[in-house]
This record gives structure tokens, sequence and C-alpha cells, in this order.
């Protein structure tokens, strides 16, 4: 991978987490620590399903989630969630310290 298209990547992850809507979406995943039905998602953030499906698009766009099908649901869960964990704390610290 070239230096250009690793900075690509990193942009995708920044500019998803750039959303508070898609952030929330990290931590209810993350906190739960279990795969979640998009529904129940939409239903903690109390938004309309196809706004929130659109924001879990994006972050499984750049790799944060993953999405798979479990009948007619759709269920996201969180990739490498020691890593998203790890970054959460570092912009935590760093939030301290400003």
């Amino acid at each position: 991978m070239t230096e250009d298209q690793n900075l690509l990547q990193l942009s995708a992850i920044f500019g998803a987490l750039g959303s508070t809507t898609r952030l929330r979406i990290i931590e209810i995943i993350r906190k739960t620590e279990r795969p979640l039905h998009i529904k129940a998602v939409a239903q903690m953030l109390k938004r309309d399903y196809a706004a929130v499906y659109r924001h879990i698009g994006v972050l499984e766009n750049c790799g944060l989630i993953g999405v798979y099908e479990v009948g007619r649901s759709r269920v996201i869960y969180l990739k490498k969630a020691e890593l998203v964990k790890e970054c959460v704390g570092i912009v935590q610290k760093m939030l301290l310290t400003c």
C-alpha cells in the first residue's frame, strides 16, 4: 500500500468518526460488547432506521464495523474492538490534557 492510499484510508476513518451520530453508534456497540440489530440501535438513538442505516454504511465502508444478515434483519458488530477501545481512550486522554 502506498503512502497516498494509506492517507486516503486514514482520512476515511477520521471522516467517519467526524459525526456525533456515528460516534454514538460506535459507543453503543462498544459498550454492549455484542452484535446489535440496526433497528435496536435506531431505537436507542431515537432516530429513523434509514438515517441510522446510512451512517452504518459509512462506518462499514471504512472498515470500523461489520454487517451481516440474520433472517430479514441486519446485525452490526465492531471490527477490531480492542483497537477501537484503545483509540477512544487515547482521544479521551487528549481531551483531558487540552
